[in-house]
């Protein structure tokens, strides 16, 4: 086994912060992490959507997401058990990444026409293993970067995580106009190879206290851990929290396109705009996001970064208003790019807060339990809520919806002054 990584390097402070080796691994997990997401919720049904699939079996994919609610179940397996030669981490990275490559390319065998069970049953397995990806890539992250590394690593993770995209939702469709969805497959399942090479070249981050000696260890103690270590009702109040700090915004997103197709602005304006404006934003976000957290911390980013956030989602009621007040006239193309460009900002800075959060909330001896439960809990409004949205805004109409979006950002707000105090001198310890 490779011997345990220990952070001896001396600390470095200003941009040249951001340009270390531990850094650099987590933008490339970022993006290795992010791949296999996009590719089922961006690529996957535009090739179905080509092939003359039914929207309505298009829409039965949106099922694949259950893994990412649920991986808390079989992550105390990868805290407990490790492959030889690689390592605890390391192994489990190896294994997910090279069956996802596998997995990935094999897609292009089928036809949606004729073999869509079986793309279905694929896709089910991309799911499982990408968040099984996820919880290692997760716990090493929390485990190689110090407390104070937390903020600007995440912040860098979150913006490689956002860039992969760029592959299944513009790369791989352009080449669907050249060549074969067989071949987009190949090409696209190619774009692992970085995390492969990445997982083969680190090392085991250092190990903090004992890990689990038994399978029945790995299960139980990190969530006696955690309800032991501030009380049940401080534990609950952290739940709540993670469920609630991005409920808003991840439903004002939900339907976006739609939404901004019934504004009536056409497919191709949504789509230069929403890839430059909300790239870009989106980069900015990532790169001010790493500086902000550095200066200020977590506890204080959450509190900035969740202002943003709601005050984004004001920009959609914003729109939706103007096409009330001029009906059959589109809004005009600058606030379509600015409203998509604040929440891709506003958003990313959030999100880099956010899971930063949840990384110092997690004891380092179950790290890849504790932050599955904490993300798979955060991953719920993504896959259960949103499921919602259609039906809110037949009720309410567009404009009512946002600010019911907007209130629902508020109670997450509400529970910062326990989860998270602005006092610097109460930032969340190592556990």
């Amino acid at each position: 086994m490779s011997q345990p990584l220990v952070a001896t390097e001396p600390k470095v402070t200003g941009w040249r912060h951001y340009f270390n080796r531990r850094m650099m691994i987590c933008v490339m997990f970022g993006f290795t992490s992010g791949l296999p997401l996009f590719i089922l919720y961006n690529l996957l049904s535009a090739w179905l959507k080509a092939e003359q699939v039914d929207l309505k079996a298009i829409g039965l994919f949106a099922l694949v997401g259950f893994p990412y609610t649920w991986k808390f179940l079989w992550s105390p397996l990868m805290d407990r058990f490790h492959f030889p030669l690689f390592g605890r981490r390391r192994g489990w990275m190896f294994f997910s990444q090279l069956a996802l490559l596998a997995a990935i390319a094999s897609m292009g065998f089928f036809s949606p026409l004729t073999d869509l069970p079986a793309i279905i049953f694929l896709a089910g397995v991309i799911a499982f293993l990408s968040a099984s990806q996820d919880i290692v890539i997760d716990a090493y992250r929390r485990e190689l970067l110090s407390d104070d590394e937390q903020g600007s690593g995440t912040a860098l993770f979150v913006n490689a995580y956002k860039m992969s995209t760029l592959v299944p939702g513009s790369l791989s469709l352009i080449l669907s106009d050249f060549v074969s969805w067989q071949i987009v497959f190949y090409i696209t399942a190619l774009f692992m190879l970085p995390g492969v090479v990445t997982t083969l070249v680190i090392r085991e981050p250092a190990i903090y206290g004992e890990p689990p000696r038994s399978l029945r260890e790995a299960v139980v103690e990190p969530f006696k851990e955690f309800i032991h270590r501030s009380g049940w009702s401080h534990a609950l109040l952290i739940l709540a929290f993670i469920f609630l700090y991005k409920l808003g915004d991840s439903m004002a997103t939900a339907l976006a396109t739609p939404f901004y197709m019934e504004l009536g602005f056409t497919r191709t304006t949504i789509g230069l705009v929403a890839k430059n404006a909300g790239l870009w934003a989106s980069l900015a976000g990532g790169i001010l996001g790493a500086v902000w957290l550095e200066k200020t911390g977590v506890n204080r980013g959450l509190w900035i970064f969740g202002v943003l956030q709601a005050v984004a989602i004001l920009g959609f009621a914003l729109l939706a208003q103007t096409s009330v007040a001029t009906p059959g006239v589109e809004p005009s193309t600058l606030m379509l790019g600015l409203v998509i460009g604040l929440e891709a900002f506003a958003v990313g800075l959030g999100t880099a807060a956010f899971t930063a959060f949840i990384a110092t909330t997690t004891d380092q001896r179950y790290t890849a339990t504790q932050f599955a439960l904490f993300t798979s809990l955060a991953a719920v409004p993504r896959t259960f809520f949103n499921a919602l949205t259609g039906f809110i805004v037949a009720q309410t109409g567009w404009f009512i919806f946002f600010l019911i979006c907007f209130a629902l950002a508020i109670p997450g707000m509400l529970l910062l002054p326990k989860i998270a105090p602005w006092s610097p001198a109460t930032e969340p310890e190592s556990h």
